[in-house]
């Protein structure tokens, strides 16, 4: 029986989502909440291989190879982590989830979003967040930010500008069409404000568990 918390975080490349993971643990904590924080691809060491796989600027996966790799690593990570620690009653933070795939994979390649729904439900078993904070920024604020960053840029951060559109886009239909799971964030704002606006987005979450 799951009895545990999943906050996913979602947003195009540069949105600042490892940052406000980062700083929503802090927050859980001081608030006597010890969050387990998680990132996509990746998480356990199988998932973790795939990442490399998946970001490795000289693979060059088909459409279709892309979506099944990431659904793989998706399911080894719910199978290893996510189900055994939301059956204990831990709260997780996760940076990525079935969301991305959506825009990534089912939107801006166009397998279409809901052929890659049905195969991500089969590898989590069905599993949904409780909450998905979903980081809205401009594309040059996405490409400022990638731009800053002191490495090189993976095989998904090399797409092109028409790409990452598509993506942004298929976050917004996503965050209309489900509006209580999925809330909209400015994370054009400082992280301060970014952090304000989702401890606000999962103020209900807290309120239902005692720990807070």
């Amino acid at each position: 029986m799951r009895t545990g918390t999943l906050i996913t975080i979602e947003g195009v490349d540069g949105a600042g989502k490892s940052t406000l993971a980062d700083r929503l643990r802090a927050a859980l904590a001081e608030r006597q909440i010890e969050a387990v924080l998680l990132r996509e691809p990746g998480g356990v060491e199988l998932a973790e291989r795939i990442r490399a796989l998946l970001r490795d600027p000289d693979a060059k996966p088909a459409a279709r190879t892309e979506a099944l790799l990431y659904a793989a690593a998706r399911a080894q990570l719910t199978s290893d982590q996510l189900e055994p620690l939301l059956a204990a009653g831990a709260w997780v933070l996760l940076d990525r989830f079935v969301d991305s795939s959506l825009a990534y994979q089912g939107a801006a390649r166009g397998l279409g979003i809901e052929a890659v729904r049905g195969l991500n439900a089969f590898a989590t078993g069905g599993l949904v967040p409780d909450r998905t904070l979903y980081l809205r920024v401009s594309p040059g604020t996405s490409r400022a930010r990638q731009d800053a960053r002191a490495r090189v840029r993976d095989r998904m951060e090399r797409e092109d500008g028409d790409f990452f559109a598509r993506v942004a886009n298929a976050y917004e239909q996503l965050a209309r069409e489900d509006p209580e799971r999925i809330r909209t964030i400015d994370a054009e704002r400082d992280s301060r404000d970014v952090l304000d606006q989702a401890l606000g987005a999962i103020a209900d979450l807290l309120e239902r568990d005692p720990a807070r």
